[in-house]
């Protein structure tokens, strides 16, 4: 049930379903910076940021990656669906802004408010986050390990990304759930990981047996 709750609210970022998210990582993880990869700064920055959206290419995924993936009907659906899911989360932005307005007049929001502010800038903000760690992340930062690419550990966009900004970690260590491998690298998505194991909510973690 979690795992369906969070690929559903996962379409509200607007950035497809979970199928095409992850098996656009995964194909990214083995042509990583050749130009063979979508995003990689080797065809440009503009490219590696957000021009490779806008080609055709970019939604197509190949089953072989996303195999496991299938085998759970909701999240097949969701992957369907995932438009629509956006289209409802903001009427359901819009019917909550009119109903504060309604109730509350005193506050001065609306329902278009609500989806300019939760729906539209928000969204804005998070593309370019996410985009940040395919381009800066492949140009900028320190490279800690050993990789077949140019994955940089970036700590500015490990701290508006919760921590994915510390990408060459990622990429050493692809299998791992954390990407902080130094105590002092902050990565707050594990940190919340860590919070839901103690619930029972997620469980098998996977990292390198030490931190180094």
């Amino acid at each position: 049930m979690f795992q369906f709750i969070l690929a559903l609210v996962g379409t509200w970022a607007s950035q497809k379903g979970p199928l095409w998210w992850s098996g656009h990582h995964r194909y990214h993880h083995i042509h990583s910076d050749k130009y063979t990869d979508l995003h990689s700064p080797k065809n440009g920055i503009f490219q590696s940021h957000v021009g490779w959206v806008f080609e055709s290419r970019s939604d197509h995924v190949d089953p072989k990656f996303t195999k496991d993936w299938v085998k759970y009907p909701e999240l097949v659906w969701i992957d369907k669906y995932a438009h629509v899911s956006f289209a409802l989360y903001l009427v359901g932005l819009f019917a909550l802004g009119s109903l504060i307005s309604h109730f509350y007049p005193s506050l001065e929001t609306s329902g278009l408010a609500f989806v300019f502010w939760g729906g539209i800038l928000s969204t804005v903000l998070l593309y370019h986050t996410t985009f940040n760690v395919n381009s800066i992340c492949h140009i900028f930062g320190s490279k800690d390990y050993e990789t077949s690419d140019n994955s940089c550990n970036n700590w500015f966009i490990a701290l508006i990304t919760f921590g994915e900004g510390w990408h060459n970690n990622h990429h050493k260590f692809a299998y791992s759930v954390r990407n902080n491998l130094k105590v002092w690298q902050i990565d707050i998505t594990y940190i919340i990981l860590c919070v839901l194991r103690k619930f029972r909510i997620v469980w098998d973690f996977k990292q390198p047996k030490k931190t180094i």
